[in-house]
């Protein structure tokens, strides 16, 4: 059976690289004071979807809520595999907290069901390194009505609406079965992010996003 799988991205300022300009005079982040680059779970839960193509067919689509320069993270999805980018973007989202954020990824979410299929799975980092909240992921599932596994380190099993999912928790893993669509938030150690390939870098590097 294949499997439409949305993944949930956000481009982040590079938190190792914190300098005495990383903050503004009102609290909030300076983000143009700091490298960009792809949130790291985000990556793990592109590379968990990809996985699943890999293994049943399907296709992936990346979503990502930002400023036009996030479509950086878009690019690289595809340039590692992803089938189809969409960036969300408008000047009224922008200093979202994590209820509008959830809420206008939601409504994303159906849209991308209403073009081409419901998706089957919904997967997103377990968390930001800008916000470390981990809030996105649940209230996207809460919204959208699904049932979530948070924590995700691997798929166990996923055979017709079944999956099997184990989570990493701070005592030790747990194992929970669950129906289809769900979405899963997916921590660091579930795998190795695939490189870049070559050849989709060359098909995708001037790939722009049309505007609608």
């Amino acid at each position: 059976m294949a499997y439409t799988c949305v993944v949930l991205v956000k481009q982040v300022p590079d938190t190792a690289n914190i300098t005495g300009k990383a903050m503004k005079d009102d609290g909030t982040v300076n983000r143009a004071a700091l490298p960009a680059i792809f949130n790291p779970e985000d990556l793990n839960a592109l590379e968990m979807a990809l996985q699943v193509k890999d293994q049943h067919g399907g296709k992936v689509v990346v979503l990502t809520m930002g400023p036009p320069r996030a479509a950086d993270v878009l690019r690289e999805a595809l340039y590692r595999g992803a089938d189809q980018v969409i960036l969300l973007t408008d000047r009224k989202t922008a200093g979202s907290d994590t209820l509008a954020t959830s809420y206008a990824l939601k409504c994303a979410v159906e849209h991308i069901g209403q073009l081409g299929g419901d998706p089957d799975l919904v997967f997103c980092g377990r968390q930001a390194i800008d916000g470390d909240t981990a809030q996105v992921g649940p209230q996207v599932a809460e919204k959208l009505g699904l049932p979530q596994i948070t924590y995700a380190e691997s798929i166990e099993s996923l055979q017709e609406r079944e999956i099997i999912v184990k989570r990493a928790l701070a005592l030790g893993t747990e194992t929970v079965k669950c129906t289809l669509p769900c979405l899963l938030t997916v921590v660091g150690s579930a795998n190795q992010p695939r490189p870049p390939s070559a050849r989709r870098m060359m098909a995708y590097k001037r790939s722009a996003i049309p505007q609608e």
